[in-house]
């Protein structure tokens, strides 16, 4: 209990770093995870018809995933240097194979007797997509959504190790000087937002699902 009133002081002592990497946090997260959106969906719906292509780029992704955030943030550095960029680089990648795999296993297994009916109907592919496949599949993208949104948060903490700042600027402070308070008071904001990322998304997800009969 002790630890978090000196957190909490201390946080109070620093609001202004606070707000500014509380804010720097969310513009990385954010923009990752929308970069990771327009590329994975639509690169899913690509393959979704083309299953040589499908095995190879889903393998090319889930491969990304054995690799650590942070080895990914240093062989960025030689290229784009420190900053905002590398570590937004690296944030991208992360999120990318849930959103690509989930947007490509919700529109594969979408009834194919739905899809062919309204070919049969005289519907067009751009039509059948957007009015059959892509309602059908989006509970499962969207949970591909909320899986990445959670490590996309979590991981940006890395993003201070490369001086792309946010609150991890407070976890490698605290360690650096071996004072836990000031660590919680990036490790718990942390936390707090995948909470609420996982919970929001996850109220998403119900909404979109087609109750089972």
């Amino acid at each position: 209990m002790q630890l978090l009133l000196d957190a909490y002081t201390y946080f109070l002592a620093n609001q202004d770093r606070f707000w500014e990497a509380l804010g720097r946090h969310l513009s990385l997260s954010l923009s990752a995870l929308a970069l990771s959106i327009l590329i994975g969906v639509p690169l899913g719906i690509w393959i979704v018809r083309r299953a040589r292509a499908a095995q190879l780029v889903i393998n090319g992704f889930g491969a990304l995933r054995l690799v650590p955030s942070l080895a990914i943030l240093f062989l960025a550095l030689p290229y784009l240097g420190t900053g905002f960029r590398p570590a937004l680089l690296a944030l991208t990648v992360l999120p990318l194979p849930p959103v690509l795999i989930n947007t490509y296993a919700g529109l594969h297994n979408v009834d194919r007797a739905l899809t062919e009916a309204a070919y049969g109907m005289g519907l067009e592919a751009r039509q059948v997509l957007g009015r059959i496949e892509l309602p059908l599949a989006l509970p499962a993208i969207i949970a591909g959504i909320r899986t990445a949104a959670v490590e996309v948060v979590s991981s940006a903490t890395l993003a201070a190790f490369i001086g792309g700042g946010g609150l991890g600027d407070f976890i490698t402070r605290g360690f650096a000087l071996y004072e836990p308070r000031i660590m919680l008071v990036g490790a718990i904001p942390v936390a707090l937002l995948a909470l609420a990322a996982e919970g929001i998304l996850g109220g998403v997800q119900r909404v979109f699902s087609v109750p089972e009969a």
